[in-house]
């Protein structure tokens, strides 16, 4: 909408805020692609078309000069057009590697080994495959990649075993499992190799704006994290609200992994991992340790929350406007294509005491929102025969007219959604 960003398309699906441009004589291709990345193209769009949101006709209505942008595109990629590469971890074809970097190099005229990364995207991402996350590059061996983009990709693989296995990984020691500071200065080490130094670390602390790797997962972790990911977050930071209280960090994938599974893996949180720390807690109580009965009273109010979130009783339910009534889930039981914004619904439900306000047992608040969103549902489905009744829909219907409202913040019982299961 306003710089008019180019990519290079290998036909993937797009939708209509997206301008596929595909030359009929593909040997022009090097020459459209130096066209439409260069500024004179942006200006030459925008004399045709000033509107906010220039429309996919306007998009080839410019001219179009073949023999010269054919010199220009054999002078800035004589080796070709460059495959796709990228350090940015938000991309699907993000390599994965914490500190591997892939960059153009001007006088080579191609995509070369670039110096190890210390930017603050390092810690985000060493994190996540401490959680046991992959992208999307290392499960697809057919992925069109540079060279270099696909052999940090295959170094990835020497990083697996650092993987928690099933996707919680507590800040402080629990269930007889170290410390997650310790466990990701370990993942780090492995990742930069004979690179790493005793002033790397200061260097990727310097980058998060953190004095140690604990204070930085305690404090600083979710909210960067929420950031860098567009508020969509998929490691989610679960606390009872104490600085020095229970801490852990869950792959949001695997808990609303499908079956019962997901559920599964918030009981083990619950009654667990959280239940290993409320029994430590308990014996310092009984030793009279500073803090522990404050610790332990906290840990108790986490648990109370994560077992409503597991029961599912409004507001601690889940909703999901295009499903009908029979198919809401009961309880937590999450499906995971119906996307972040309403799965966390449950854990931002309700402040903790010392909480963040809007969070719930979230360290930070994502920007998320559940009022009504734009537009209207329509009343049959794309194939025309399914309908939307009010009694599988009533949430788009006001008495006996169909609405359509594409409200969000709706909250149903346990005993409702049931109750119409039983009568289908």
């Amino acid at each position: 909408m306003q710089r008019l960003e180019p990519f290079l398309y290998a036909g993937e699906v797009f939708d209509d805020n997206v301008c596929p441009i595909a030359p009929k004589d593909a040997g022009l291709i090097p020459a459209v692609w130096s066209y439409v990345q260069s500024a004179h193209y942006h200006d030459d769009v925008r004399s045709v078309d000033q509107a906010l949101k220039v429309t996919a006709g306007t998009l080839t209505a410019v001219p179009f000069d073949p023999d010269h942008w054919t010199e220009v595109a054999a002078e800035q990629y004589p080796n070709g057009l460059p495959l796709p590469y990228t350090d940015d971890p938000t991309q699907w074809i993000f390599h994965g590697h914490p500190c591997g970097s892939v960059i153009w190099d001007e006088t080579a005229k191609r995509t070369v080994d670039g110096p190890f990364r210390e930017d603050a995207g390092v810690l985000q991402v060493a994190v996540a495959r401490l959680l046991g996350y992959r992208w999307p590059a290392e499960r697809d061996d057919a992925m069109e990649l540079a060279a270099e983009q696909r052999a940090w990709v295959r170094r990835c693989a020497a990083l697996h075993h650092f993987a928690d296995q099933d996707g919680i990984v507590c800040l402080p020691a629990v269930r007889g499992e170290l410390p997650a500071a310790d466990r990701l200065l370990r993942l780090l080490a492995a990742a930069f190799g004979e690179a790493w130094s005793d002033a790397t670390l200061p260097r990727l602390l310097a980058a998060a704006g953190s004095p140690s790797l604990d204070d930085w997962l305690r404090n600083r972790f979710f909210e960067q994290h929420c950031k860098r990911f567009h508020h969509r977050p998929f490691i989610w930071h679960v606390w009872d609200g104490r600085r020095d209280g229970f801490h852990a960090l869950v792959n949001y994938h695997k808990l609303a992994a499908e079956g019962r599974k997901g559920r599964q893996l918030l009981e083990s949180l619950t009654y667990s991992y959280l239940g290993d720390w409320i029994t430590r807690q308990k014996d310092g109580v009984e030793r009279g340790a500073a803090g522990a009965e404050d610790r332990l009273a906290a840990a108790f109010a986490l648990q109370r929350r994560l077992a409503a979130i597991l029961d599912g009783e409004p507001p601690f339910d889940l909703f999901i406007r295009w499903k009908p009534l029979a198919q809401q889930p009961i309880g937590w039981h999450p499906d995971v294509n119906d996307g972040v914004r309403l799965n966390i619904r449950p854990f931002m439900a309700g402040d903790l005491a010392g909480g963040k306000k809007g969070a719930g047992i979230l360290r930070a608040k994502p920007n998320v929102h559940w009022r009504k969103d734009r537009g209207k549902e329509p009343r049959a489905l794309a194939d025309a025969c399914e309908l939307r009744p009010k009694e599988d829909y009533p949430w788009f219907w006001r008495g006996d007219q169909f609405t359509g409202d594409r409200v969000n913040d709706l909250h149903l019982t346990r005993a409702a959604k049931s109750e119409h299961r039983r009568q289908i």
